[in-house]
């Protein structure tokens, strides 16, 4: 414990000099020189009234002859934080057009439910359709199913024959077409999930909003 103590306080004593030595160059080689802090690749920190060309870019600190910081200077970006704040930008722009949106289009929360609930009507009708659909399917399915007992594979008989080929044909497509449809109205459910939320919380910005901008 007293070694990490010691090794501590050396480490400021040494942070501290550094600051020191380079503040009284850049005070004797001119009135007005500035002292740079700056971390290089292994992040070490560095002292001095000039950084070298490699660390040109990086971020640092402007130091007065006190150590204090008086002064900040941002790095150079590289390509993963251009792309972040290019999405960032993007996104930022997507709300504030939205925005104008719900204000160019809505008079009232009123409208935004009112078509909210138009649209999940005319969904529910869909899923009402579909789901005959299905019924129809499964019906149909069942019956292929009963028919293709009479013959091989699925038949015990002995002398059971081979199953059509037109009604193997049939049997597969029902099937998979039956497949295709639960597929289906298990996403027109979904997508009623998102439209909700969507609405609700395209409700809930626009009061925010028409909160901090009152309409006549």
């Amino acid at each position: 414990m007293k070694n990490s103590n010691i090794t501590g306080g050396l480490a400021c004593f040494a942070a501290a000099l550094a600051v020191s030595l380079a503040a009284g160059a850049a005070d004797s080689s001119s009135s007005g020189g500035k002292v740079y802090r700056w971390t290089d690749d292994k992040g070490v920190v560095h002292y001095g009234d000039s950084v070298p060309t490699e660390y040109s870019q990086t971020e640092r600190s402007v130091l007065n002859s006190q150590g204090v910081e008086v002064g900040h200077i941002e790095g150079g970006k590289n390509a993963q934080q251009l792309a972040d704040q290019a999405r960032a930008a993007g996104a930022a722009q997507q709300r504030a057009q939205h925005d104008q949106f719900l204000l160019a289009t809505y008079l009232s929360t009123k409208d935004i439910e009112q078509l909210r609930d138009e649209r999940i009507e005319l969904m529910d009708a869909q899923i009402r359709s579909a789901t005959i659909y299905i019924d129809s399917l499964t019906t149909r399915l069942a019956a292929l199913q009963d028919r293709a007992g009479r013959f091989k594979p699925y038949s015990s008989e002995a002398n059971a024959r081979r199953m059509p080929d037109d009604l193997a044909e049939e049997l597969v497509h029902t099937l998979n077409e039956a497949r295709t449809q639960h597929l289906a109205l298990e996403a027109k459910r979904n997508e009623i999930v998102e439209t909700r939320a969507q609405f609700d919380s395209d409700i809930q910005r626009y009061r925010e909003l028409t909160a901090k901008q009152p309409r006549n």
